[in-house]
């Protein structure tokens, strides 16, 4: 009996570059196994597949490995963070604060 297939997604995406990979792959197939599968570095040279952080539908999953996809899924492929959000927010509301405080 022939394996079950499904199609997903795969997607990454730079500021001004992405990319949408269709894939059929086996059922029971892991988001991780599915990104490694797809072939994007080919399309980002030096893209880490085997550690960069995975999401489905907007959504980050904390275990890739562990996460089976459904048909349909759309994988997407996460960028390490440049700045810690909290950090940037942090920043700004000071810099806001100081120049108020400049103003009186």
């Amino acid at each position: 009996m022939a394996e079950e297939m499904i199609r997903v997604e795969v997607v990454y995406a730079l500021a001004g570059r992405q990319q949408l990979l269709r894939l059929s792959v086996p059922r029971g197939i892991s988001a991780r196994d599915a990104a490694l599968r797809c072939g994007m570095e080919a399309y980002f040279p030096g893209l880490d597949l085997a550690s960069c952080p995975l999401g489905i539908f907007g959504k980050s999953l904390p275990k890739p490995e562990e996460r089976l996809l459904e048909e349909g899924d759309r994988v997407e492929i996460y960028r390490p963070l440049i700045a810690d959000p909290k950090e940037v927010r942090k920043q700004r509301a000071a810099k806001a604060a100081q120049a108020r405080a400049g103003e009186s």
